[in-house]
C-alpha cells in the first residue's frame, strides 16, 4: 500500500523533507481499540486508523462541517493588498506584445509544474517541463529537452485548469487530471479513480513510530461529500469573492483527501481553476511557486485549518491564502519585466558586434532574472557555460563590460559580472 514518502524527519517535525499533501498512507483497518486524541497523535507501525475511534481532531468531524465562516473584518487588508496585486500584475502584462506574452506564461507555467511537484517532493526536469509547457502552447520546443511523461501530465493538467475554465468540474474530470498525473502504474496505488480505504498523512519518526497529522474522513462518506463539494464549486462562480472562493476551494478540496495520492497537486490545480474563473482572468496568477518557497507554513496554515478545536472559522487559513496570492501576483509581474527588459536589452545592442558565445551567457543572465543568477557571472561560469578557455571567457566578457552590456565588481580572482538590471526595469 503507498505509504508516506518520507525518509526520517525529526521527531515532531512537519511536513517530511520530502513529502506533504500528496504523500498518503492507506488505512483499511476496521479498528484501533483505546486510542485518544491528544496533540501529537502517534502510531506504531503496524498500527492502522480507524477514523470511527478517532473523534473530535479534525475539520471534517464537525456537526455542522462544510459550513465554513470567516471573519471579513479580518481579511479586508489581505483581500485588498492581494487584488491590487493582481490588479498590477494585470497592468504589466498589458504592455507586453501578443509573442511575448506568450513566453511569459509558458515561463509561468513550466515554474507552476515544478514547483507544485516539488512540494510533495517530486523532482521534475524543468527543461522537460518547458518542453512540455510550449507543445501544449504551441511554442518552439527546445530539441534536447529530455521527454518526461509526468512533465506531459502536469502541463496536461495546467492547461486544462486554464483553457477549459468554463467547463463544469465532474469526479471524471478529477479523474482525468489524476490519471495524467500518474502515467505509469505504482504498486498499491490506484490510479483514476477514488480511494478505496481511508487514507491519512503523516510523517515517520522512527523505524517503529509515526506522527499522523491529518486523518482523512471514512471512505464511505467520500462520495457523497465530493459531490457536495463539486455543487458548491460549480455553483459559486460568480456568487463571491473569487479569491476568497479559491482559497476555500484549496482547503476544501485537500481535506476531503478523495485520492490515495495527487491530493496536493490536484488541490493547487483547483485553485488556478478557481482563479482562472474570475471575472478577470488571471493566468499569470500561480499559486505553486509561492508555497514552495515558504512550506512550512503552507503546512502549518493547513493543519491549523484542518484541526477540529479551531472549529470551521477558517479566517487564519484565508489570511494566509490571500497572503501568498499578493505574494505570487508579485513574483509573476517580476518575470512580465524581465521579459519587457530582455526586449529593451537586445533593441538597444542590435547591432553590437556580440558573438555565439557571449549571446549565450547574455541570455543566460536575462533568463534568470534579477534575482537569479546568484554571484553574478564569472570568469569560470563563464568558460563552463560556454565551453572555452579561461582566456577567452576573460576577454569576452571584458568586451562585454566595454559595450555595456554588463558591468563589473569585485577585484582579481573575485570579479564578477552583471547586467545592469536597475537601468532596464526603469526602461532606460
Amino acid at each position: 500500500m503507498p505509504r508516506s514518502r518520507s525518509p526520517k524527519p525529526r521527531p515532531g517535525t512537519w511536513p517530511p523533507k520530502d513529502g506533504g499533501p500528496d504523500s498518503s498512507v492507506t488505512d483499511s483497518s476496521p479498528s484501533l481499540p483505546g486510542l485518544l486524541p491528544s496533540e501529537v497523535l502517534r502510531l506504531g507501525r503496524s498500527l492502522l486508523l480507524d477514523p470511527e475511534r478517532v473523534q473530535d481532531r479534525w475539520i471534517w468531524q464537525h456537526p455542522d462541517w462544510p459550513g465554513f465562516t470567516q471573519d471579513w473584518e479580518h481579511l479586508v487588508e489581505p483581500l485588498g493588498n492581494a487584488r491590487q496585486a493582481l490588479g498590477r500584475l494585470q497592468m504589466a502584462s498589458r504592455v507586453l506584445d501578443p509573442r511575448s506574452a506568450m513566453r511569459v506564461l509558458a515561463e509561468v507555467l513550466a515554474q507552476e509544474g515544478v514547483s507544485s511537484s516539488a512540494i510533495e517532493g517530486e523532482g521534475i526536469n524543468p527543461a522537460s517541463m518547458a518542453a512540455s509547457v510550449a507543445r501544449h502552447l504551441g511554442l518552439p520546443v527546445d530539441p534536447t529537452a529530455p521527454i518526461d511523461r509526468n512533465a506531459e501530465g502536469i502541463a496536461a493538467v495546467l492547461m486544462d485548469a486554464m483553457t477549459n475554465r468554463d467547463a463544469p468540474l465532474t469526479v471524471d474530470r478529477l479523474c482525468r487530471w489524476h490519471r495524467a498525473l500518474f502515467p505509469e502504474s505504482r504498486p498499491g496505488l490506484a490510479i483514476g479513480v477514488l480511494r478505496p480505504g481511508s487514507v491519512h498523512v503523516g510523517s515517520n519518526i522512527s523505524e517503529e513510530e509515526s506522527i499522523v497529522h491529518f486523518l482523512a474522513m471514512p471512505r464511505e462518506r467520500l462520495e457523497p461529500e465530493l459531490d457536495r463539494f463539486i455543487t458548491w464549486f460549480n455553483d459559486s462562480k460568480g456568487a463571491m469573492d473569487g479569491l476568497v472562493r479559491a482559497g476555500l476551494t484549496h482547503l476544501w478540496f485537500v481535506t476531503l483527501h478523495p485520492f490515495d495520492d495527487g491530493n496536493g497537486r490536484i488541490s493547487r490545480a483547483l485553485t488556478d481553476l478557481a482563479l482562472a474563473q474570475e471575472p478577470i482572468a488571471a493566468p499569470l496568477a500561480r499559486m505553486s511557486r509561492c508555497i514552495l518557497q515558504g512550506r512550512p507554513d503552507y503546512y502549518a496554515a493547513l493543519e491549523q485549518a484542518q484541526a477540529f478545536k479551531n472549529g470551521l472559522n477558517v479566517t487564519p487559513w484565508l489570511r494566509w491564502f490571500l497572503e501568498q496570492t499578493a505574494q505570487a501576483c508579485a513574483q509573476s509581474e517580476r518575470v512580465v519585466q524581465a521579459t519587457l527588459a530582455k526586449g529593451i536589452f537586445w533593441a538597444r545592442h542590435a547591432e553590437d558586434p556580440i558573438n555565439e558565445r557571449q549571446r549565450k551567457a547574455l541570455n543566460r543572465l536575462l533568463d534568470a532574472g534579477p534575482d537569479g543568477f546568484q554571484g553574478g557571472m564569472t570568469t569560470r561560469k563563464y568558460a563552463a557555460l560556454t565551453r572555452c578557455s579561461p582566456v577567452t571567457a576573460s576577454r569576452d566578457l571584458a568586451e562585454l563590460v566595454e559595450r555595456t552590456c554588463l558591468r563589473s565588481y569585485g577585484a582579481g580572482r573575485s570579479t564578477a559580472y552583471e547586467l545592469i538590471w536597475d537601468a532596464l526595469l526603469l526602461g532606460q
